[in-house]
């Protein structure tokens, strides 16, 4: 076994050893507790919005790459739900790779159209996210309009970041060199006009608000809190996986990040990590779910 498998094999061996700590101490019949209470209405409610979240999702991908995709939905359904599952499970977002490398596999497209429309849906994700708990932070927490004006800034950063692209593709294009045209052409697959832009933003935005209502809604089952402070929750397991470093899965960054944005709002420290990972499973089992059906749909040939 070489270096690489047992870094690999002492990662997991580190998960097993984590949730086991955990388990026995927030208690196994007190972990489960919460899931024999749950309705079971609400359950599948919940995994109802979060199969609309992953439809959302691949409706983003397809619209914005609509003459490459035309026609492959189900093709891009698939490939979302595997880079979906990739960045569940790999840390350090080393998962993300397998979006420029299964664009390519099934459509033929490079990297370099790829990876930057990535990177901007990544930016509207982080935007979305933060805005949301910028919003429902102020409401639980009774916080002034300080908060607010934060979240009027980060409504209206991308529509600057849009703006900026001509002008900038405009002075790369006058130079000369390698770089500059390389620039250009990341900036060429970036959204050109106001229909792509703003389809952009409205796509993330309903994925994120069926997710964050979905995780919100089971978090309230599982815990002592409100619907606002489970989408609080949620927000605060979803802003870890964006840490340079994680365990595999990200076991005990996630329910690090449920647990403390969850703190005000509950007092027991064994509440709080059983919510957390119960959370996490519901996270993990819907996307292995969804992934597994994936397997259903066929594979496009290879793209030449």
């Amino acid at each position: 076994m070489n270096a690489r498998n047992w870094s690999v094999a002492a990662g997991w061996l580190l998960v097993v050893a984590l949730l086991s700590g955990a388990v026995i101490w927030i208690g196994p019949a007190d972990l489960v507790a919460p899931w024999r209470t749950i309705d079971p209405a609400d359950l599948v409610v919940a995994l109802l919005l979060m199969l609309a979240s992953y439809v959302l999702r691949t409706l983003r991908v397809t619209r914005y790459f609509h003459e490459s995709l035309s026609g492959h939905f189900w093709a891009t359904f698939r490939l979302s739900n595997w880079h979906n599952l990739m960045n569940n499970l790999l840390p350090m977002r080393s998962g993300e790779v397998a979006f420029p490398l299964l664009m390519r596999r099934y459509f033929g497209l490079s990297p370099l159209a790829s990876v930057p429309v990535l990177f901007w849906f990544r930016l509207l994700d982080l935007q979305v996210v933060l805005i949301v708990a910028l919003l429902a932070g102020g409401s639980a927490l009774g916080l002034d309009g300080a908060w607010l004006l934060l979240a009027g800034i980060l409504v209206v950063a991308p529509f600057g970041l849009y703006l900026m692209r001509a002008p900038a593709r405009r002075w790369l294009a006058g130079g000369e060199g390698g770089l500059r045209s390389r620039l250009v052409e990341v900036l060429d697959h970036l959204p050109d006009s106001p229909r792509r832009f703003l389809g952009t933003l409205g796509w993330t935005w309903a994925n994120w608000i069926v997710k964050l209502c979905a995780l919100g809604w089971v978090l309230a089952a599982l815990a002592p809190v409100g619907f606002v402070e489970g989408v609080l929750g949620a927000i605060g397991g979803d802003l870890t996986t964006v840490l340079p470093v994680h365990a595999p899965g990200g076991f005990g960054t996630y329910e690090a990040g449920v647990a403390v944005a969850l703190a005000p709002f509950v007092d027991g420290s064994r509440e709080l990590l059983a919510a957390g990972v119960n959370l996490h499973l519901f996270v993990l089992g819907s996307a292995i779910a969804v992934t597994v059906l994936s397997l259903l749909i066929r594979r496009p040939a290879p793209a030449g």
